[in-house]
C-alpha cells in the first residue's frame, strides 16, 4: 500500500516511517497540516495516518475536508492519551479507527492490517506503463505474466515513478520515500538504485530519464534516457 503519513513529531514520524517502509509499503511523510491537505486531494494514495494537533491545519479539520468530497479511503488517527473529546471527534468526522499515543509499533501495523481486512472500499492499486505492472498492496512486479523479484527499495523506487506518471520526480522526494523523511543517507543512494533499476527495465522498453537539477521520470521507449 502507499500510506501517507502525517504526523509532526519528527522522531515518531520516522519510527513508523521506518516500519511501515520495512513491511514493504510505500510511505510518504508531511509534517503539517496545512502541508497535507494538497497532498491528499493531487496524489495517489491507499490509507491515511493522521495525527490530530498539527501545526498550519489540525487533523479534524483535515480528515472532515476528506470525507466532506466524498473521499472514502481508510484514515487511522492518532491522538493523545487525555483527548477522549478528541478521539470521539475523530470517529464522528469519519475516522476508521484510532491510537493512542504512546504506543508499541506492533499495535500500529495490526491496526493498519485490519483497516485493510474489513474496509468496504477496494484499495488495492495497480500502477503500470509498457509491460511493466505494479501491485501495490502485494508489492509484486511483472513484466508481461512473469513475476520479477525486485529488492524491496527498488520496488519503492518503481513505485514513485509510476505514481508520478510521467512527471519528473526529485531526488529528495525520491530519497523521503525511500528511507522516511529527514534521514541521514546521502544522495548518491539514489543514484545507485536508479542505476540498477534502470538496468532492469531497459530490456522491457522502459526508460529513466533524468534532467539535470530536477529530477527523473519513468517513460515508456528507449529514447531520452541517460
Amino acid at each position: 500500500m502507499r500510506i501517507v503519513l502525517v504526523e509532526d513529531n519528527e522522531a515518531l514520524a520516522k519510527g513508523i516511517s521506518y516500519r511501515l517502509q520495512d513491511l514493504g509499503h510505500g510511505v510518504d511523510h508531511l509534517a503539517r497540516g496545512d502541508e497535507a491537505e494538497p497532498f491528499l486531494r493531487q496524489e495517489a494514495w491507499d490509507l491515511l495516518i493522521l495525527d490530530i494537533n498539527l501545526p498550519g491545519m489540525d487533523g479534524l479539520t483535515l480528515l472532515r475536508g476528506l470525507r466532506g468530497r466524498d473521499d472514502e479511503r481508510p484514515v487511522l488517527i492518532l491522538t493523545a492519551q487525555s483527548e477522549t473529546e478528541q478521539r470521539v471527534k475523530g470517529l464522528d468526522a469519519g475516522a476508521d479507527d484510532y491510537l493512542v499515543k504512546p504506543f508499541e509499533m506492533d499495535e500500529l501495523v495490526a491496526r493498519v492490517r485490519a483497516i485493510s481486512r474489513r474496509s468496504p472500499r477496494p484499495i488495492r492499486r495497480i500502477l503500470s506503463l509498457g509491460a511493466v505492472q505494479l501491485d501495490c498492496d502485494a508489492r509484486q512486479v511483472t513484466i508481461g505474466a512473469d513475476p520479477v523479484a525486485l529488492p524491496r527499495r527498488e520496488v519503492s523506487l518503481l513505485e514513485k515513478l509510476l505514481s508520478a506518471q510521467g512527471r519528473s520526480v526529485s531526488k529528495q522526494d525520491i530519497l523521503d520515500h525511500l528511507y522516511g523523511t529527514g534521514s541521514d543517507v546521502e544522495e548518491a543512494a539514489v543514484e545507485v538504485h536508479i542505476s540498477r533499476l534502470r538496468k532492469r527495465l531497459k530490456p522491457h522498453g522502459l526508460s529513466i530519464r533524468v534532467q539535470r537539477g530536477i529530477g527523473y521520470s519513468l517513460t515508456d521507449g528507449e529514447r531520452g534516457a541517460a
